[in-house]
Order: structure tokens, then C-alpha cells, then sequence
């Protein structure tokens, strides 16, 4: 069970990945978009205006696909990542995207992604 102490910020987070190019520890959100399939990936809106996209370990476990807008805990590790197109819109598909939308992702994209080892999502308050 994932113990729900030393939990920091998402921009406590970002400035340390931007410093040290990884952050690990246990980061608290609100998930924003949840892979329509399985559950298999979220993402979460940061306070830089960009989200990141969440997957978690060895495809260890998933979120429910309903779980949108529900408060999280993460722990694992986030980087600072180059996402290919492919890979990118493949997200978008898997989001639920229009083929007009996907087709518009043309560009490699810096981003932080986050591998979680532990999720812990709280009822709505």
C-alpha cells in the first residue's frame, strides 16, 4: 500500500526535473484524461499549462476508464522525455481523438511522463 506521506506538489515536481532531469517520489494531481480502452495510461494538467502523461510499471496494473477528474496520489518516476509523433498519436487515438485532430500532431514533442509504481485515487470530494 502506497503510505501517503512525503507527497509534494506537481511544481515541486517539474522544478526538480528541470534541475536534475528526474524526479522521484510520490506527486498529488487530479487525473484529467484516462486511456478509453483499459485504463492502461492517465494524464494530469500541470501548473506549467502542460499535461503529463502517466503510465505505469510493467503495465503492472490500470485506473478505472471512469476515473476522470478524481483526485490522485502517484509514486514512481517521472524524466524529461522526447515523444515521437507515432507515439504521440497513437495516444490520441487511444484518448478518443478525431482522425482530423491526430492527423494535426506532426511535431516531436519535450515532455515530462511520469512511470508510476503506486497509484492512490480518492473519492471525490
Amino acid at each position: 500500500d502506497l503510505v501517503l506521506t512525503d507527497v509534494v506538489s506537481p511544481a515541486e515536481m517539474i522544478a526538480e526535473v528541470e534541475k536534475d532531469g528526474n524526479f522521484e517520489g510520490k506527486i498529488a494531481g487530479e487525473i484529467k484524461e484516462v486511456c478509453t480502452k483499459k485504463g492502461c495510461w492517465l494524464t494530469m494538467d500541470l501548473p506549467n499549462g502542460e499535461s503529463m502523461r502517466v503510465t505505469f510499471k510493467d503495465y503492472g496494473f490500470f485506473v478505472p476508464t471512469t476515473s476522470q477528474g478524481y483526485p490522485i496520489v502517484l509514486e514512481g518516476v517521472a524524466i524529461m522525455t522526447e515523444t515521437d509523433v507515432d507515439t504521440q498519436r497513437h495516444y490520441a487515438e487511444d484518448g478518443g481523438m478525431s482522425k482530423e485532430e491526430v492527423e494535426k500532431i506532426t511535431e516531436p514533442k519535450r515532455e515530462i511522463t511520469f512511470e508510476a509504481t503506486g497509484v492512490v485515487i480518492k473519492g471525490k470530494v
